[in-house]
């Protein structure tokens, strides 16, 4: 565990080429405030990257790294995070950089990751058995990948033993926060909070932020036809028998086809596009009553224990968050 002047502990971001600039910058802040708060050298922090000098992250602001993965000793660090970077998931294995992480990150108090950063330290293998979570949009391949992880995709930060983890981007924020907490308890980390203006304990998870309702249609043409009509009207009558009878097929055969190739019931992936058109209107200021009917719902508790159960908040709460933001066309940028 490294500890330097009387107890000041050391803080290793790890950064990879395109990093996410505020996968890196935003627990440094947080820790850089919790000095000044606690008016004591709490933490000492340093970037970490594969090679010496400048490295470009992905908005194109360069870092200068403090050290690079040859100059660190195992015990360095009191704290090892990985931070992520946009397309991390379609970057090949680095085996210098897992053999690396594999033989430090143990070495340190707790290790972990920011965003995307959870597939490099996933592919070391320290993650095995444990409970973490990462970006939204990556979860699934993380998942997939990695088998033997349990990945919980609605989590904004996961703490499993002396693992870490935080979903997408500014969830590292929400991640240093706990660990700040952690070391320096409560009085301390609210004063970070509120000196940095944001939420001490943020209200929600990450998918109150996802588009994951947004995919493009899936599957074989008469599935994806089925598809982009409940999207398209997800107020009508999207029953098992209505859907079937739409694609010319017994509710059974349809029922079966649909799970086969799009991965769930389509009772499930309907209340999931109706939740995603209730977003929308709730984010323009449209009161919940009237979306739930808009949005296909039966009713209004119909329509929030749907929208609970997917969200982890009330439409009151989210409309009262999120009303006025504008939804993003596409699909989201800059995942790490």
């Amino acid at each position: 565990m490294a500890r330097h002047r009387s107890g000041t502990r050391t803080i290793g971001i790890v950064a990879l080429p395109g990093v996410q600039m505020l996968d890196v910058a935003g627990p440094l802040d947080v820790f850089a405030e919790a000095n000044v708060q606690a008016r004591v050298a709490a933490y000492m922090t340093r970037v970490v990257a594969l090679q010496a000098g400048p490295l470009a992250s992905s908005s194109g602001l360069r870092v200068l790294p403090d050290l690079t993965i040859a100059d660190v000793r195992p015990g360095t660090f009191d704290t090892l995070l990985v931070a992520g970077a946009p397309h991390l998931a379609e970057v090949a294995v680095n085996p210098v950089l897992s053999a690396w992480l594999g033989e430090q990150a143990p070495t340190a108090r707790r290790f972990g990751s920011v965003c995307s950063g959870a597939l490099p330290l996933a592919e070391s293998g320290l993650l095995e058995g444990r409970r973490v979570t990462t970006h939204w949009a990556v979860a699934d391949t993380l998942a997939k990948l990695f088998p033997g992880i349990r990945v919980e995709v609605d989590a904004l930060h996961v703490r499993d033993g002396p693992v870490r983890t935080a979903a997408g981007v500014t969830a590292g924020l929400d991640l240093a926060l706990a660990l700040v907490e952690e070391d320096l308890g409560r009085d301390i980390a609210k004063r970070v909070a509120s000196q940095l203006v944001m939420f001490f304990k943020r209200p929600g998870g990450q998918l109150q932020f996802s588009r994951r309702g947004e995919a493009n249609p899936a599957g074989r043409s008469a599935l994806q036809e089925i598809q982009r009509w409940v999207s398209a009207n997800p107020g009508e009558e999207h029953g098992l028998a209505a859907l079937a009878a739409r694609a010319g097929l017994s509710p059974r055969h349809f029922a079966r086809l649909f799970r086969a190739e799009i991965g769930v019931t389509p009772a499930i992936w309907v209340e999931t596009v109706r939740v995603e058109a209730a977003r929308r209107l709730l984010e323009a200021g449209e009161r919940p009553k009237q979306v739930a009917a808009a949005s296909g719902f039966a009713d209004v508790d119909t329509f929030r224990r749907a929208f609970q159960r997917q969200l982890g908040m009330t439409p009151a709460e989210y409309r009262r968050l999120h009303a006025g933001r504008a939804s993003p066309p596409g699909r989201m940028a800059g995942v790490a």
